[in-house]
């Protein structure tokens, strides 16, 4: 058995292109339009190739070949969202991903933790691995780190909240009308007093959903209360103190509004404990785990997470195969899930 100078066996070779070609019997060109997934191959030299490349346990360096093509692309994209452990966002994930695959292309996810300093590192790490294009849930309020990579030629879609520009596409939800709908079903059902708990008012999409509380109020002919709103919550523990509060005033609320999952999540919990439960209505913006098997169980406005994530791959691939069309805003509807508790009569 041959040694190196050092008494060990040499490492075995690294299976190239030409080997495929040899053991297959075609040209270095037939392999590489067959890893490339180019035109002009029969698809029974095709499987010839791919036997090949079984047997030899061929790896395709994406990275030589991308550095070799003149359109320089590397079958990659970036993904950054605020946390890739939230569900939500794991959703939107897997759907990018799922159409990424079809397309052979790999794509690499970071969570910002809603900080604009680490949203900023990331979409730069990821501009410089020479990523095909980008999709950002943004968190920065300026976007212009963001904005400046697209100026320098990288496509880019954001999801769940807009650009501040009209020059880069955007996916989100439908907030208002998802919020509209909240309302419109708890007046429905008789509510007058309807409190609303929403995140920071900064963030875009809990402002939308607080406009669209407000213009759900307006159309059902209730009066806005400001005693019953409150916003910049951020948690569970502090929409179940805030319920707490309301539902001891003098004017407690027959049912709750609340803008986001984990405020929901708080309020459920203020009513279990206060005993209210089967007595006031609510109603939750997103859903969530085991949201159906609590007593009640929760009534939601629901986004689409896939639908998102979905229409932002799409329309990521669609400016890579040079689509020249203006950037546009797809909004993408809710739909309200009745489950119990925002079907409550008021007390």
């Amino acid at each position: 058995m041959l040694t190196t100078m050092a008494g060990k066996p040499p490492a075995p070779r690294t299976p190239t292109m030409r080997d495929v070609a040899a053991l297959a019997g075609v040209s270095l060109k037939t392999v590489s339009r067959v890893v490339n997934q180019e035109a002009g191959v029969t698809a029974e030299l095709a499987e010839r190739v791919a036997g090949a490349i079984r047997l030899l346990d061929y790896r395709h360096d994406t990275t030589a070949s991308s550095l070799r093509r003149t359109d320089r692309r590397t079958a990659s994209i970036g993904l950054v969202v605020e946390d890739v452990a939230n569900p939500f966002m794991s959703a939107i994930n897997r759907a990018i991903e799922d159409l990424a695959h079809a397309r052979r292309t790999l794509v690499f996810a970071s969570s910002s933790d809603g900080d604009a300093q680490r949203e900023a590192d990331l979409v730069r790490a990821l501009a410089a691995r020479q990523v095909d294009g980008l999709i950002v849930v943004p968190v920065a309020p300026d976007q212009r780190v963001l904005l400046n990579e697209h100026r320098l030629g990288l496509p880019m879609v954001f999801v769940d909240r807009p650009a501040i520009t009209r020059d880069v596409d955007s996916v989100t939800t439908d907030n208002r009308e998802g919020a509209r709908l909240a309302v419109g079903h708890l007046a429905r059902h008789g509510h007058r007093r309807i409190a609303f708990l929403g995140d920071l008012h900064s963030i875009w999409t809990a402002e939308e959903r607080y406009l669209g509380y407000v213009e759900g109020l307006a159309t059902e002919g209730i009066r806005l209360d400001p005693r019953l709103i409150r916003r910049d919550m951020r948690g569970i523990d502090a929409a179940c103190a805030a319920a707490t509060e309301l539902l001891g005033s003098s004017e407690a609320p027959s049912a709750f509004f609340a803008g986001q999952n984990l405020l929901t999540i708080g309020v459920v919990r203020a009513l279990q404990v206060l005993g209210l439960r089967h007595r006031v209505a609510l109603i939750g913006f997103d859903d969530f785990t085991l949201a159906d098997l609590l007593e009640p169980a929760v009534s939601v406005i629901a986004q689409d997470a896939v639908g998102l994530g979905q229409a932002a791959a799409s329309r990521l691939f669609e400016q890579l195969d040079g689509d020249a069309f203006p950037a546009r805003h797809i909004r993408v509807p809710t739909r309200l899930i009745a489950r119990g508790s925002g079907e409550l009569p008021p007390g």
